[in-house]
């Protein structure tokens, strides 16, 4: 039986994402028409498999086959009209925030949620008739504001409901001369129905596809006429919402932000090359839980866990039969560089056996607010008080003048990672935004 939307929300919503984003913005800086130019962005050379693609253009993507945060240096091809460039991360919020202002034109910003660095969800149910006939008319005209303004292309997809919109975008936008698709409730059925792959829709990976299949449903038409009992007994609560979206159906509502909970504070690290000197392991781990002390501080919130994790390079897994290690301690609340640092190294040293090191995490849990400090009664208070006064110090230092401002000189020492990384944005080259 068809699905009787009367009762669900009737909305006009855009996800509108930034074409090719990376690479469509430095192909502009270069006076170049992104749609056409021939160009890649790729972080620096980091390790023997040579730096990753972040970024192609629409035409080095086709011509080339080259995909992003997939192919690496290896991958490019012998052609001097391909350009090859790094990352500016600085310069690409830039652009997103200017992006965003323009979205704030045609909606109130309780009504803009931006998704992404290069997408974003607008709700235009109760202002597109101020800019256009239809909402088709309003995202050709914020099209056109964008690609004047900034030089830069962007896809539209239009929908009733936000999830609408997505699949519009995902599925159709991307693939049409004018950059926009659209999906109504009264073409669900051949929108979204005749997808014949149930992971090319937003939400369903490889491996919720591969179980739905289990089950005996191959397309999104199956998923839109089974047993949603029968969903919500296999699923759980995700099986409602598996069949909500065979039916475009998406009762989120903009303006009611879901509040963040800081449940955990952390910072983890794809190390520059193989580690395999205890004394270079260990000055990364000081490293990045003096960092996520900082944090804390930062955020007024001691902490009472700590879980290290430790990935090992390729060649130790394969010779020792296990990809790292995972460590959590429970330690008394605390913010302080010296004790996250200490039970860190110790829970490094009783699960290390020497092999090669790749990826380095810290995290922090079980927090709470910081409304005074708690003294060791076995070491000497007044020496507790003036460590937490130095660091504090440090931590404003850093934020006025930059990390570069207060560094301990492990940091330039062999293995030290902490001054080459406070100069990138998202692990990558923040460049400078004002190129």
């Amino acid at each position: 039986m068809p699905y009787d939307y009367s009762d669900e929300p009737h909305g006009v919503f855009f996800l509108v994402d930034n074409k090719s984003f990376y690479a469509s913005v430095e192909a502009v800086m270069r006076g170049l028409n992104p749609l056409k130019a021939l160009l890649v962005v790729m972080s620096e050379q980091a390790n023997t498999n040579g730096g990753l693609i972040l970024a192609t253009s629409p035409d080095a993507k086709v011509r080339y086959g080259l995909k992003a945060n997939v192919s690496r240096q290896r991958d490019l091809p012998q052609d001097e009209r391909l350009i090859v460039v790094p990352p500016r991360m600085n310069l690409y919020i830039k652009r997103n925030l200017q992006i965003n202002n323009i979205f704030r034109r045609f909606v109130a910003d309780e009504d803009l949620w931006p998704y992404s660095i290069d997408e974003s969800i607008l709700d235009l149910t109760h202002s597109y008739k101020l800019f256009g006939e239809t909402p088709l008319a309003v995202a050709k005209k914020i099209q056109h504001t964008i690609r004047q303004e900034l030089g830069l292309y962007v896809t539209i997809g239009i929908g009733e409901t936000p999830v609408q919109a997505k699949i519009a975008l995902d599925v159709y936008a991307k693939h049409t001369p004018d950059l926009i698709g659209e999906i109504r409730y009264a073409t669900v059925p051949e929108k979204i129905w005749t997808l014949p792959t149930l992971s090319d829709v937003w939400s369903i990976g490889h491996r919720t596809a591969t179980h739905l299949e289990k089950i005996g449903i191959h397309n999104m038409h199956d998923l839109a006429y089974c047993n949603p009992d029968q969903l919500t007994a296999e699923f759980g609560i995700i099986g409602g919402q598996l069949y909500a979206l065979a039916w475009g159906i998406d009762r989120t509502l903009l303006r009611e932000r879901i509040p963040v909970h800081d449940s955990s504070l952390g910072n983890s690290q794809v190390l520059p090359r193989d580690y395999r000197d205890q004394h270079e392991i260990e000055t990364v781990i000081k490293e990045i839980g003096e960092q996520v002390a900082s944090r804390l501080r930062h955020h007024n919130r001691l902490a009472g866990s700590l879980s290290l994790s430790i990935g090992f390079s390729y060649a130790a897994s394969e010779q020792t039969g296990r990809g790292g290690f995972h460590q959590t301690v429970n330690i008394d609340p605390t913010a302080d560089n010296h004790i996250i640092v200490e039970n860190l190294l110790m829970a490094f040293r009783s699960h290390w056996r020497q092999e090669t090191v790749r990826n380095i995490a810290v995290y922090t849990g079980k927090l709470a607010p910081a409304t005074g400090q708690q003294l060791n009664l076995f070491d000497d208070p007044t020496q507790q008080i003036k460590n937490l006064h130095f660091q504090n110090v440090m931590d404003m230092l850093r934020a006025q003048f930059g990390f570069r401002a207060a560094t301990f000189a492990r940091s330039i020492m062999p293995g030290g990672t902490a001054i080459n990384r406070a100069a990138l944005v998202g692990g990558h080259n923040g460049g400078n935004a004002y190129d």
